[in-house]
This record gives structure tokens, C-alpha cells and sequence, in this order.
């Protein structure tokens, strides 16, 4: 049976996800427009990719389909979000322990990872690449998740 502690510990870090989520975003659309820089398309076509692998296409025809798929990379992303929330959540009291802008960081960058390694791995994108501009619009953003989501666990931990 899973203890009370760890439910409470995964609890806390989907909710620190869900901040640093919504973080993630609105840096990214605020990259967006300053920028006027369109969204990104690899992650609809990351869905298309798994979609066809899974043989499970998307219903609808035209635009129905078309937002279907924009919708679900959309839901991809949150669900990364919070799942890197929740283990976080897990390592909460070995973050606590180092310095915040370092856990938020490292967080970040796991979130950057577990984003960008399946994509790379679809063959979608190849960070060896991108340029300085690329990766900055990669990294702030998840720089962002990382520092919100350890500052959400943390307020969280001194209240329990």
C-alpha cells in the first residue's frame, strides 16, 4: 500500500507542475510576442508520428482533425508538466537542500529533457542544430517551469 506521505509528496508535486506548466506557457507565448514568432508545429507532428504508430488515428476530416491534434500535443505537454511535477514532488526533500535557483534549475532541465529526447528520438528535431535563438527559446521556458515548480514545492512543504 502506497503510504500517506508519498501520496501527499505526488500530490504536492502535480501542483507544483501545474504552476510551473502554466509558467512554461506563458513564457513560451510571451517569446511569441515579442518576437511575432509563429507556435511550433513538431509538436502536432510529434502526435501525427505517434498516432500512425499506435494505429489509432484521429477522427475527423480538415480543421476537426487539425485541432484534434493540436489539442492533444497541447495535453502531451501538461501531462510532461506534471509528471515531472510529481517526481519532483518525490525528491522534494532532496531539493530542499540545495539551493533554490540550482533545484529550479535542474528541474528545468529534466523537464527539457523529457520533452526534447522523445522528439529528437521521433526524429522531429535534432538539438546538434538549433541555434542560439533555438535554444534560448527551449531553455527560458523550461528555466521558468523549473524555478516556479521548486518555489511551489517549497511553499508547500513549509505549510504541511
Amino acid at each position: 500500500m502506497i503510504g500517506v506521505g508519498i501520496l501527499r509528496a505526488v500530490g504536492h508535486g502535480l501542483v507544483a507542475g501545474a504552476a510551473g506548466t502554466t509558467a512554461l506557457n506563458a513564457a513560451t507565448y510571451l517569446d511569441m510576442v515579442l518576437r511575432a514568432r509563429p507556435a511550433s508545429e513538431i509538436p502536432g507532428k510529434a502526435v501525427d508520428l505517434l498516432v500512425e504508430k499506435a494505429d489509432r488515428p484521429i477522427p475527423g476530416e480538415g480543421d476537426d482533425k487539425d485541432n484534434r491534434r493540436e489539442a492533444t500535443a497541447a495535453l502531451l505537454g501538461i501531462a510532461t508538466g506534471l509528471g515531472v511535477g510529481a517526481v519532483a514532488g518525490l525528491l522534494g526533500p532532496a531539493l530542499t537542500r540545495l539551493p533554490r535557483a540550482f533545484a529550479g534549475l535542474a528541474v528545468g532541465g529534466v523537464a527539457m529533457a523529457a520533452s526534447d529526447l522523445p522528439l529528437t528520438k521521433l526524429g522531429l528535431t535534432d538539438p546538434k542544430q538549433w541555434s542560439t535563438t533555438d535554444w534560448a527559446s527551449d531553455a527560458i521556458p523550461h528555466a521558468a517551469y523549473g524555478l516556479v515548480t521548486v518555489a511551489a514545492l517549497r511553499a508547500m512543504q513549509h505549510r504541511t
